[in-house]
């Protein structure tokens, strides 16, 4: 069965890094597009970053431009989000999704998910 599961939370100080993984297995990953994704208590879920399934195109949510890239290797089905100048706004779990639908980040057109990893900020 298809599995997305990612790795590299934590806790960090505002200011600082932290990369999260995402490896995937159970489908043909270099036919879907990858999306991070995040929430934080009482917020729906919104999309931090997507990459198209070649890698070439990729879109960031504004809160997130010039600190975060999305990057993917198709050779080792994974993606990466790399977080620079963190901010306590930016604590929450944070997921990758998988989909085949286009390249878009509406969260429902994903179709895959894995269970999350928790990023914590602190000031």
């Amino acid at each position: 069965q298809v599995q997305l599961v990612e790795s590299g939370g934590g806790v960090v100080q505002a200011g600082g890094s932290l990369r999260l993984s995402c490896a995937a297995s159970g489908l043909t990953f270099s036919s879907y597009d990858m999306g991070w994704f995040r929430q934080s208590p009482g917020k729906e879920r919104e999309s931090v970053a997507v990459i198209n399934w070649g890698g070439a195109v990729n879109y960031y949510a504004d809160s997130v431009k010039g600190r975060f890239t999305i990057s993917r290797d198709n050779i080792k089905s994974t993606v990466s989000l790399q977080m620079n100048s963190l901010k306590p706004e930016d604590t929450a779990v944070y997921y990758c999704a998988a989909s085949k639908a286009g390249l878009t980040r509406v969260a429902a057109a994903y179709d895959y998910w894995g269970q999350g990893t928790q990023v914590t900020v602190s000031s």
